[in-house]
């Protein structure tokens, strides 16, 4: 997966931040304070796009690394949530709450339903920590997180890179709670969620922020 400068540069291409209220993010991985320090963080957006689907994101060496999760993260751990990668976004992304103008690259409204920070959990064979954006890139990496709604440990496997296994196709992965211990909240009706910072739902935001 793709480091800061050329998932950044994929993120502002599709981006026109003359309209969209969306931050278009420091230069520099670390450049700043806050969400950069301490603990790497994550997030997980709802997003009523021209589908309704939930965004995966995990703070990885300077931008969040982001996977679209239709059916949202499961608590269940024989439930494998589908999750397809996207492109890198700016750490500043996991305050963003707000509506895309339509037209714009994702137009529609976005709530934050939860954020906090993870705990990178991968080890090679012999039990030794694994950097996560290797392991990522090996298509397998495990993490704990402690948010306000998911709490516990997840996976991320890639399953898909291509035809039978081959490159040229978009890459497919699975989001999975493992039987490590920890519980979360079940995946609501994106509808009636609320937002993990503002406790507003989709249609509320869209009323409160939409254009006029």
């Amino acid at each position: 997966m793709d480091g800061e400068g050329d998932g950044l540069r994929d993120y502002h291409g599709k981006r026109d931040f003359g309209r969209t209220g969306e931050p278009a993010g420091r230069g520099a991985p670390g450049e700043g304070g806050a969400p950069g320090e301490g603990a790497p963080r994550f997030v997980v957006q709802i997003h009523d796009a021209s589908t309704l689907h939930f965004d995966f994101r995990l703070q990885v060496a300077g931008v969040l690394k982001s996977w679209s999760v239709p059916k949202g993260p499961s608590a269940d751990p024989s439930d494998k949530r589908l999750a397809v990668p996207t492109e890198d976004h700016p750490l500043e992304y996991e305050e963003f709450e707000g509506v895309i103008p339509a037209g714009e690259y994702g137009g529609g409204t976005v709530i934050v339903w939860d954020h906090g920070t993870y705990e990178p959990l991968s080890h090679d064979r012999r039990g030794r920590p694994v950097d996560f954006a290797e392991s990522l890139a090996h298509g397998h990496a495990r993490f704990r997180l402690h948010g306000a709604k998911l709490r516990g440990e997840y996976a991320l496997t890639r399953v898909r890179t291509g035809p039978d296994g081959g490159a040229g196709a978009d890459p497919a992965w699975l989001l999975v709670k493992t039987a490590g211990g920890g519980r979360g909240q079940r995946t609501p009706d994106p509808r009636r969620a609320r937002s993990a910072r503002t406790g507003r739902t989709l249609a509320r935001v869209a009323a409160e922020d939409g254009e006029e």
